[in-house]
């Protein structure tokens, strides 16, 4: 498989689980990514944060279930994501230490394509102090729960605060 299928595949799964949580939920999710982005989000984030757990749950439940190849090609998509929106510009709304600039970037990937493209667009629409620490190893940890060991992405990339650098150049 590709890396496109393989994140098709992981949005796919991530809205899934998004929709066995109802329209509540969603509803606020989507309203995160539409909204003025000088509007304080405070409120809204906290409603979503409620639903991850069970979002995350749900999630599980849906890929436990998997080969050891393909966990670790979902956990190379997550990690890429992550990757992807280490940036100075986002770090700049959402603060926090390194742990918590990583946890904030799980955040943003953990409530969908929807958001994440936003926030990868316009960087004042992320959320200061809301984190979703859970996702960004959520495959590796699945991984080794179920095989013994993280998965090993091969990709030369970090999750990690900082190491992206051209989000930080």
């Amino acid at each position: 498989m590709t890396f496109e299928t393989d994140e098709a595949r992981f949005w796919a799964l991530l809205e899934d689980a998004w929709a066995g949580v109802g329209p509540e939920a969603n509803g606020a999710r989507a309203a995160l990514a539409k909204r003025d982005p000088e509007e304080d989000a405070f409120d809204a984030a906290a409603e979503v944060e409620e639903y991850l757990v069970r979002v995350l749950t749900a999630l599980r439940q849906a890929t436990e279930g998997l080969s050891s190849e393909e966990l670790t090609a979902l956990d190379r998509v997550v990690e890429r994501k992550l990757h992807d929106i280490d940036r100075r510009d986002v770090h700049e709304v959402t603060d926090g230490s390194d742990d918590g600039f990583l946890y904030a970037r799980g955040f943003i990937v953990a409530l969908g394509r929807e958001f994440y493209e936003a926030v990868s667009r316009n960087p004042r629409l992320a959320v200061p102090d809301a984190e979703c620490e859970a996702l960004c190893y959520f495959f590796a940890h699945l991984h080794a729960d179920l095989f013994g060991g993280f998965p090993g992405t091969g990709s030369g990339i970090s999750r990690e605060t900082a190491t992206n650098p051209t989000g930080w150049a």
